[in-house]
C-alpha cells in the first residue's frame, strides 16, 4: 500500500504523512505568547530588538531602485549579489567558498527538507546528535529514517562514540557545532577536528547547521567543521537569528557533486526564494546596517545570558545543573532523575512561567528530567522572577 487512510479521514493520504507531526514546540508557543506569562519558551529574537525601521528604508530603495528585477522571477540558486557576498564572507572565515556552492533557501528550514529529500530514503540511516534540534528530526522524518543518536557532553557531540559500521552506513550525520539549540553548547575543537577527519576518511556527509555561530559573547569564532572538510560537509546559515526570522532567508553550502540534485530540489519546491527578501538581506549584509545590528544583539543578549546565569545559582536546588553558553540564545538545565519535566511545565505554566520539556529535543530515547530555556525575549526583571518562580517549583517538586 502506497496510501495512508487515517481513522476518521475521508482522503487517502500519502504514507509518508503517517510521519509528519505537529512541533511540539510550535504548539506550546501559542500558550507561552499569552501577555501574563513570562515566556522562556521561545527561540526567537527579541520583539524590542527587530529592526523594523532600518529594514522600511531598505525596501525603500529597493524597490526605488530595481523594481523590475525584485518583483519578477529570479534564478533557483538564489540573487547572485547575495551569494556571491554569502561566499566571499564564508571564505574570511574559513576555506574558500564559492557562489556556484551557494544556493539561497526559504529559511534554513527549507534547506533541512531539500537536504532530506535529496539524501533519505525510508530506513536509511541517519546520524543526530543527542538532544538535537526540533525542526531537523521533523524535516527528516518525513522521508522514514532510521535514527541513531549520538551521545552529547558539555563539550557537544562525542565523535569517538561513533563505530566504523555507524559512520559508514549512515547517510548523513546531522549537528549544531554552535551554541546548539537547544543546550546553548559548543563543540569543542578538538572535537570539530576529530568528526572532519572521520567524515573525510569514511566519506560521510555531514550537514553543519550554523544558525547562531555569529551570537558570539565569549571565546571568539571556532573554525566551521567545513572548513576543516569542504568536500563532505553541506554549511547551513540563516538570516533569522540576526535579522529577522519573518524574511525567511537562509542558505546552504554543499560539495559540487551535490548542488545540482539540491537546486532541482529547489525548482521543485518554489522555484526560488522570494526577491524582495532577498534583496533586504543582501543590502543590510553588504551595504547597510548587519554588523552594527548583530554588535547590538551580542551586547543584549550576553547581559541576559549573565542574569539568567546568576538567577539560577541563587534560586535552583542542589541537584540542578545547567549549561553555562558563551554565545547564543538558549541553556539547558537537567533535573535531579526522579523528576519528570513536563510535570515541572504544568505547574510552571499555572504560575505563569513557560519552558520547553527537554524530551521533544530526542529523535529517540528521549531524557525527561530536561528542560530548554531562551533568554533573548525575557526583560531583565522578568529573568529573575520567572527563574524564581520556577526555581520554587522545582523545589516544591523534589519534596513531593
Amino acid at each position: 500500500m502506497d496510501r495512508y487512510n487515517p481513522p476518521g479521514s475521508r482522503w487517502k493520504l500519502a504514507k509518508r504523512t503517517g510521519q509528519m507531526t505537529h512541533s511540539a514546540l510550535r504548539e506550546l508557543l501559542k500558550v507561552a505568547e499569552r501577555p501574563d506569562v513570562i515566556s522562556f519558551a521561545g527561540g526567537l529574537p527579541s520583539p524590542a530588538l527587530l529592526p523594523s525601521d532600518r529594514i522600511k528604508e531598505v525596501l525603500k530603495r529597493i524597490l526605488e531602485t530595481d523594481a523590475v528585477g525584485t518583483l519578477q522571477y529570479g534564478p533557483s540558486e538564489g540573487y547572485t549579489p547575495l551569494r556571491e557576498a554569502i561566499a566571499e564572507q564564508l571564505s574570511s572565515t574559513g576555506s574558500t567558498v564559492y557562489p556556484s556552492q551557494v544556493l539561497v533557501t526559504t529559511g534554513s528550514q527549507q534547506a533541512l527538507d531539500l537536504l532530506a529529500r535529496v539524501l533519505i530514503d525510508e530506513g536509511s540511516k541517519v546520524l543526530i546528535e543527542a538532544p538535537t534540534y526540533l525542526g531537523a528530526v521533523q524535516a527528516f522524518s518525513q522521508y522514514e529514517p532510521q535514527f541513531e543518536q549520538v551521545k552529547s557532553d558539555d563539550a557537544g557531540l562525542i565523535p569517538s562514540l561513533l563505530s566504523q559500521s555507524q559512520v559508514q552506513e549512515a547517510r548523513l550525520l546531522y549537528t549544531q557545532p554552535n551554541f546548539q539549540n537547544p543546550t546553548g553548547r559548543r563543540l569543542a575543537p578538538e572535537r570539530r577536528r576529530q568528526l572532519a577527519e572521520l567524515s573525510l576518511a569514511n566519506n560521510l556527509l555531514v550537514v553543519e547547521d550554523d544558525p547562531y555561530g555569529d551570537l558570539v559573547y565569549k571565546g571568539g569564532a571556532l573554525p566551521s567543521i567545513r572548513s576543516l572538510a569542504s568536500d563532505t560537509v553541506v554549511y547551513l546559515g540563516s538570516f533569522s537569528k540576526i535579522l529577522a526570522p519573518g524574511l525567511r532567508v537562509g542558505y546552504l553550502v554543499a560539495p559540487d557533486d551535490l548542488m545540482a540534485k539540491l537546486v532541482q530540489a529547489k525548482q521543485a519546491s518554489d522555484l526560488h526564494t522570494a526577491g524582495i527578501t532577498q534583496r533586504v538581506a543582501y543590502h543590510a549584509f553588504r551595504n547597510g546596517f548587519f554588523a552594527s545590528h548583530l554588535d547590538e544583539l551580542k551586547v543584549r543578549y550576553s547581559e541576559q545570558c549573565e542574569i539568567m546565569l546568576q538567577s539560577l545559582e541563587l534560586f535552583m536546588s542542589p541537584g540542578v545543573t545547567w549549561s553555562r553558553p558563551e554565545g547564543g540564545m538558549f541553556l539547558w538545565i537537567t533535573l535531579p532523575t526522579q523528576l519528570d519535566a513536563s510535570d515541572v511545565f504544568v505547574a510552571a505554566m499555572q504560575a505563569g512561567v513557560a519552558v520547553v520539556p527537554g524530551a521533544a529535543f530526542y529523535a529517540t530515547e528521549p531524557q525527561h528530567n530536561t528542560l530548554r530555556l531562551s533568554f533573548t525575549t525575557a526583560t531583565s526583571a522578568q529573568i529573575r522572577s520567572g527563574i524564581e518562580l520556577l526555581g520554587r517549583i522545582i523545589e516544591a517538586s523534589l519534596r513531593q
